[in-house]
């Protein structure tokens, strides 16, 4: 089967080196929408991976429920209770709540830990369709997503970063036939929402409908809890310091699986924890930064 979009060979994007006056305000300020009783660890790695990925300030908004767990997790992140149900998932009626939040954001992480419910689904398509910020979506805000009828539009970029098993709910085929025909359907995906898709795994695919890349970066290691909340949080990081949503997604992936190698080196594949990621961010942007010198 012929690749239906032009590959990317283009060197990867890096980071411009900072300005000797540049302060917080510079570098973004992402909101992190999510959380759920029994899974709060998914918003405190996002929210430590973006803040190990440059970006200015980091916000946090989680079901009241988890709020005082989160909160003592990570003192450089603000958190903030939100509205919940009797399961401590979000409700709808959290959108009144966030929108103070969204005024002072450059982009927004939209899924990890969420959980599901109506609730949630008619809470996710709302912010999906209505906040005219940059978003990624990951995790069961895709989950939402694949329970609506057909491609949503959206008045900003979006990121998609289902792994297969959700890109195959998003599409509507099986896995067995997303990992047959990845190449084909991850551009039909991004054709259809209008979005970038990254299709993770082994060699994770990017696409925004019009080219094609694979990066070549990361281990089996990184086949862990969290792992993906981690990518959600360095992609949301540079979405919220301006980058556009292609090269952002490129160089997310790469600097992610960079981590897992370097990580892999130090703790070994077997007992890498996503946690393990977070820290040896800080390496691989460090062997980036190194190359631009």
């Amino acid at each position: 089967m012929s690749d239906p979009v032009p590959w990317d060979h283009t060197p990867v994007p890096r980071l411009k080196p900072r300005e000797p006056e540049s302060h917080k305000g510079h570098f973004g300020h992402l909101l992190v929408v999510g959380g759920s009783q029994g899974l709060a660890g998914a918003v405190v790695l996002a929210a430590r991976a973006a803040l190990r990925s440059g970006t200015g300030l980091v916000s946090v908004a989680v079901p009241q429920a988890i709020y005082p767990p989160v909160a003592a997790q990570e003192p450089a992140m603000m958190v903030w209770p939100l509205a919940c149900d009797s399961q401590g998932r979000l409700t709808p009626n959290a959108l009144e709540q966030l929108e103070p939040l969204l005024a002072r954001a450059t982009a927004v992480a939209l899924g990890p830990g969420l959980g599901q419910s109506p609730g949630l689904t008619q809470l996710v398509s709302m912010l999906y369709t209505k906040i005219a910020l940059p978003m990624v979506v990951d995790a069961d805000g895709l989950n939402a997503l694949a329970q609506l009828s057909g491609p949503l539009r959206a008045p900003a970029p979006r990121v998609l970063t289902p792994h297969p098993g959700e890109f195959a709910r998003l599409c509507g085929h099986s896995t067995r036939e997303v990992l047959a025909q990845r190449c084909t359907l991850v551009a039909q995906l991004a054709r259809a929402w209008k979005a970038v898709v990254v299709l993770k795994g082994h060699r994770t695919l990017i696409c925004d409908g019009q080219q094609i890349s694979q990066n070549l970066t990361g281990n089996p290691g990184m086949a862990t809890g969290g792992s993906g909340d981690v990518l959600t949080g360095v992609l949301g990081a540079l979405l919220a310091q301006g980058w556009p949503p292609y090269p952002a997604a490129r160089l997310a992936t790469f600097v992610h699986g960079k981590a897992g190698d370097l990580a892999a080196v130090h703790w070994g594949q077997v007992a890498m924890t996503a946690s393990d990621l977070v820290e040896a961010l800080a390496w691989a942007w460090q062997k980036l930064e190194q190359e631009l010198h």
